[in-house]
């Protein structure tokens, strides 16, 4: 459980913290001082990833945070607004902000309204394509280029004809969900996804408020509908995909490229 410091006023004890406050000044290469309301407290940057909020107007979804660089964060100016939450621990007889291998230490650099920072970081987290990372396009490519190999191995073979326009059919799986008539499967996957994606939100909201004394049956509640909106969401999508591929096999039979 993170202890909010901001409420202990004038001292702490080690232990486990949650901090905000503003930059007022980075020294010792990796240290850097953030003043709070009462208090002022050194934060070890060493080992340490710190992340960027990015400002959020209207009422859109904010971005996801960005991680910065030791560069960047030396260029803050003083009175940046940062989040820390971790271990103040005894260092060079001072007490001080620092990661651990258990507790490793976050730092959020922000200019949102302290009472919006809590909601704006688990929006933020809970970014729009979960399931798209940096290895996403290099399994697409790698799959396609398998696939046009297949094809090409077996090209010139009658008896594996059927192989070689199935392994081209499903080298364009990735751009099957935009193409009619599963398209429509799509749209309303994307609206299931958001319902889901918002049920996550709110069970994280749910947990998080645990530490205030919430129920802990409502974010069970909210976890049970984002999976069961989860599912249902991939279903439409494979099922959307699904109609194009037979759709795409039934104009190549009647063009008489492929017989069933």
């Amino acid at each position: 459980m993170y202890r909010h410091l901001n409420k202990e006023k004038s001292s702490c004890s080690n232990g486990i913290y949650r901090f905000s406050g503003n930059i007022e000044s980075i020294t010792d290469g990796h240290t850097l001082w953030v003043r709070g309301e009462d208090l002022t407290l050194p934060v070890s940057l060493e080992k340490t990833k710190c992340y960027l909020l990015p400002k959020h107007e209207g009422e859109g979804e904010p971005d996801a945070p960005s991680q910065m660089s030791w560069n960047r964060i030396s260029t803050l100016s003083e009175g940046v607004k940062v989040f820390v939450a971790g271990v103040i621990k005894d260092r060079n007889k001072r007490q001080s902000f620092c990661s651990t291998k258990e507790n490793p230490l976050t730092v959020i650099f922000y200019s949102c309204l302290d009472e919006e920072l809590t909601e704006d970081i688990i929006r933020a987290a809970r970014t729009k394509g979960e399931y798209w990372n940096s290895l996403t396009p290099i399994s697409i490519v790698t799959g396609a280029l398998g696939l046009i190999f297949i094809a090409a191995t077996y090209l010139g073979r009658p008896a594996y004809h059927l192989a070689v326009i199935s392994a081209l059919v499903a080298v364009f799986i990735p751009v099957y969900p935009v193409l009619p008539p599963g398209f429509l499967l799509t749209l309303i996957y994307r609206r299931v996804s958001q319902n889901a994606r918002n049920m996550r939100i709110s069970c994280d909201f749910a947990l998080f408020n645990l530490i205030e004394g919430a129920e802990k049956e409502a974010a069970k509640r909210y976890a049970i509908r984002a999976y069961s909106l989860e599912a249902l969401a991939w279903v439409l999508m494979l099922l959307g995909i699904g109609i194009n591929i037979v759709f795409i096999f039934l104009i190549l039979s009647l063009f008489q490229v492929v017989s069933f």
